[in-house]
C-alpha cells in the first residue's frame, strides 16, 4: 500500500513538472518577464510592446547551440532582424551549478568572443521566464508579435542535428516566421517541436 502511495505521489509530481513546462499556445498572450542582462540592465518583455521580439533560449556549452553560433548562423539572423527593428532577447535559464549557467561576467565574455548581435543576453538563473514559456531545449525559439501575442514557438530550423553542415539545406522556421510577419502575412508554420540540449532548471 505504501509503495502504491509513493508511486502515486511521484506520478503526480512528474505530471506537475510536465504541466509547468507546457508552452503557451500560439496566438495567446506572451507571458511578461523582467530579467537582468550581462551588463546589469533590466529588460522586461512589456517594454518592447509594439515591436516584434525574438526569444532565444541559450546554453553556450550545448552542441546544438554551438552549431548555430560556431557557423555564424545565429549571429547573422540576429544582425539581419535587429537591423529591421526586431528586438532579439537571448535567455540563459540554466540553474547555478549546472551546464550553461553563466555569471554576468561570463555572459559578457561569451557575447564578445562569439560576436553576437542580440539586443540583450538575459540571465534567468531561477528559470522563471523559461518555465513561463515552457522552454525545454536550447535553442528554443519564440516570436512575439507587436501586440504581445505568440506568433511562433518551437525549433530554429527543420534539421534536429548538431551538425553545422545541415544548416544550408534546412528550413529556418524563425526566419520564415519573421519574414511573413514583417510582410503582414500569417505565419504558415507557427508551431514546431524544439530540439537541442535540455534546459537545466533548479
Amino acid at each position: 500500500m505504501k509503495t502504491k502511495s509513493i508511486a502515486a505521489i511521484l506520478a503526480s509530481l512528474t505530471t506537475t513538472t510536465l504541466l509547468a513546462l507546457d508552452s503557451p499556445p500560439v496566438g495567446s498572450a506572451a507571458p511578461d518577464f523582467s530579467l537582468t542582462d550581462a551588463k546589469g540592465k533590466t529588460h522586461s518583455l512589456s517594454q518592447y510592446k509594439g515591436k516584434y521580439v525574438v526569444l532565444e533560449w541559450f546554453n553556450p556549452e550545448c552542441p546544438f547551440v554551438k552549431k548555430h553560433y560556431g557557423s555564424g548562423n545565429m549571429q547573422k539572423l540576429q544582425e539581419e532582424y535587429t537591423g529591421k527593428g526586431v528586438v532579439w532577447l537571448t535567455i540563459d535559464s540554466n540553474a547555478p551549478g549546472s551546464e550553461g549557467n553563466m555569471t554576468p561576467e561570463q555572459a559578457a565574455k561569451v557575447a564578445a568572443a562569439w560576436k553576437t548581435h542580440q539586443t540583450a543576453l538575459l540571465l534567468d538563473p531561477e528559470g522563471k521566464a523559461g518555465r513561463a514559456y515552457g522552454a525545454k531545449n536550447t535553442p528554443n525559439m519564440v516570436v512575439v508579435s507587436p501586440e504581445g501575442k505568440i506568433a511562433y514557438e518551437g525549433a530554429i530550423d527543420s534539421k534536429a542535428t548538431p551538425n553545422p553542415a545541415d544548416i544550408p539545406s534546412s528550413t529556418n522556421y524563425v526566419k520564415v516566421a519573421l519574414d511573413e510577419s514583417l510582410a503582414g502575412k500569417p505565419v504558415t508554420t507557427a508551431n514546431t517541436k524544439p530540439y537541442g540540449c535540455s534546459v537545466k532548471y533548479q
